[in-house]
Formats: structure tokens, sequence, C-alpha cells
């Protein structure tokens, strides 16, 4: 069982990629400082896998600690970096938290990772690197324009950073970086999913929230975008779906089949849907009726984006299975699980 480094282990995306890379014969050890995420989720991952993961509670900007972990758990074959603030509206309010955070841990992780002789990294990066497209679906070979948002600059720098330790003469590290687009759902034993500390930042929980009674209502940025229905278009991934992605980019580097030091890959479903797409979806998948509001625009939204996938699945050999529907089903049954 190779050793696999998850870093924000604990988090949304990250305890489900936990679940899937022991399914999938990987021994994960998880990296966690708690700051956007509950311990509760340990319990979770535990109870869907019958044994406990091990986990260091640290800062991924803490290099001494960083260190401590490598030589701890030893013989580590790669990592997976999701450890960041993530939040497009919070990121506009705090952006030198997130530039400290976001970029600061990475260059951390990369010269940790150097001294300790790991070389294989996958990145978490964003759809939000392409800015405000001028086509879509995007692809990877989309230019990158200016960002809409201090996370999304992040996202861009980690990029930069990656590709230009790549280039240097003593380079080893092989990193994947993978650019998603929205994830939602959650695991279909309901014993982990998203779980924002206060108020949700992502439409989704805010959705199942309103509708279990925890929220008045449902604040919608704004119904005058150049869209189809008015409001933001994205595509929504469902989490599960994202993990195995990120399984498919470690084996890939293993077995050594990627074809230059750092490779690039949309992960999404390759469909858009609009806000108002997906309130009515939920609606439809959980019987309940939603009490929504439309708001003002909120800084950093970009008007549409949704992937063109076909990168990922000719190259990466990797396709999303989830609709909109039953991720959204899953996001439900999640929720009536906290509400229990």
């Amino acid at each position: 069982m190779k050793k696999i480094l998850v870093t924000g282990g604990a988090g949304y995306i990250g305890s489900h990629t936990v679940v899937e890379l022991a399914q999938a014969g990987y021994e994960p050890i998880i990296i966690d400082n708690f700051s956007n995420s509950e311990e509760s989720a340990l319990g979770g991952i535990q109870a869907i896998l019958g044994r406990e993961v091990p986990c260091h509670r640290i800062d991924c900007g803490d290099a001494e600690a960083l260190r401590q972990v490598f030589k701890t758990e030893g013989d580590i074959a790669g990592v997976i970096h999701f450890a960041a603030f993530k939040a497009v509206g919070e990121s506009v309010q705090k952006p030198l938290a997130y530039f400290h955070n976001n970029v600061g841990s990475l260059i951390t992780l990369l010269q940790v990772m150097k001294e300790e002789g790991v070389e294989n990294l996958v990145f978490s990066s964003s759809c939000t690197v392409y800015g405000v497209p001028d086509h879509l679906p995007v692809t990877e070979a989309t230019p990158t324009k200016p960002a809409n948002s201090p996370y999304g600059r992040t996202k861009q720098m980690c990029e930069d950073i990656v590709h230009d330790a790549a280039g240097a003469p003593d380079n080893k590290v092989h990193t994947i970086l993978l650019r998603y687009f929205n994830p939602i759902g959650a695991h279909e034993s309901a014993k982990i999913g998203e779980l924002p500390l206060g108020v949700p930042n992502n439409l989704v929980p805010f959705i199942t929230q309103t509708a279990a009674g925890l929220r008045e209502k449902l604040t919608i940025f704004g119904n005058d975008y150049d869209t189809p229905d008015g409001t933001n278009v994205r595509d929504y991934i469902h989490v599960v779906d994202l993990a195995k992605a990120h399984i498919v980019a470690v084996q890939r580097l293993l077995d050594r089949k990627a074809s230059e030091a750092v490779e690039t890959f949309n992960v999404g479903t390759g469909h858009g849907n609009s806000v108002l797409e997906v309130v009515a979806t939920f609606e439809e998948a959980s019987g309940q009726k939603l009490n929504y509001v439309i708001g003002p625009r909120r800084p950093g939204d970009v008007p549409a984006i949704y992937a063109d996938a076909t990168k990922s699945a000719e190259v990466l050999g990797f396709k999303t299975t989830t609709s909109l529907r039953d991720s959204l089903a899953s996001a439900w049954k999640w929720q009536q699980t906290l509400s229990k």
C-alpha cells in the first residue's frame, strides 16, 4: 500500500478523496489544521472505511512540522495538496490572508518535498484561473485572463510557481494540476459531505440549509447576467466523481505515464447549469419548495464558466458519472443526516 499524503484531508473534497484512496488500495495520511474543517469528518471517514486514517494536526505553512510528518511516516509516494482557503467572496474581503495561506503553503510544501525526495504531486487548482473567458466551454488551452477574485489569483500564482519550479535544473517533482469546477453532493453513505463553518459561501449547502429551515431564505446573487436566464452558470460535479479523478491522477504519476513535468486537466461534467436550474432540480429531487429572492451581484463572480472535459477523458481516462439531480439528492440526504 503506497502512502499518499493528503493536505486538507479533513475538508470537503479531501475527506471524500481519502475514502476513495483507501478503497483503491492506497494508504492515505491526512494533514489538516482544522481552520476550515470539522474533526467530525474523521469519524465519518472511519465509519465508511471501518478503520482510522492517520491524521496530523499541523499547518502546511509550518515547514518544521511538515518535515516531521514526512520523517515520521516515511516512504511517502506522493502528495495531494488541497489545503487552502477557498471562498471567492471571502477572498475579496480578506485578500492578504488568502495570499499568505494559499501561496505560502504551496511553497513550503514544495521545499519540504524536495528535501525529502518525494516526487509526485497532485495540485488542487480551479476553473477560476480562466477569469472571464471569451469562449465557452473552456479547454486547458484557453488563455488564463485576469482572475475575478484574490482566490482565483492565488490559484494562478500557484500554477505559475509549480511550472517555474519544474523548470529548475534540479527539479524531480512531477505535478498534475487538476482545474476543477463546482463540487457538490455527498458520499452515498451520508457519513461525510460538505460541512461549511458558519454561513455557507457555496450555493448547494445554502440551498439545503434553507430547505431544512436553518436559513430563512436563499439569496441568488444577480439575475441580470448575459446567460439564458440571467443567473450565473457553473459546471457542477459530484464530489465523489471529483475525488476519483485524484486517484486516477495519482496512479498516472506513480506509473510515470505523465508526458511532461507538469500536466493540466479540467475536471468537470462538460455541461453548465444556471443557479435557477440548480434550484429547480433540487426542488424536484427533494420535494422541497425553496424560499429564494434575487439580490445584487456578488463581487468576484464570473457570469458563466463550464468545462470542455475532452482531455480528461482521452488522456487521463476520467469521466464523470453522476447527474445533477443525483448529486443534489445526495446533498439533501447529507443535510437530513446533519439535522438529525
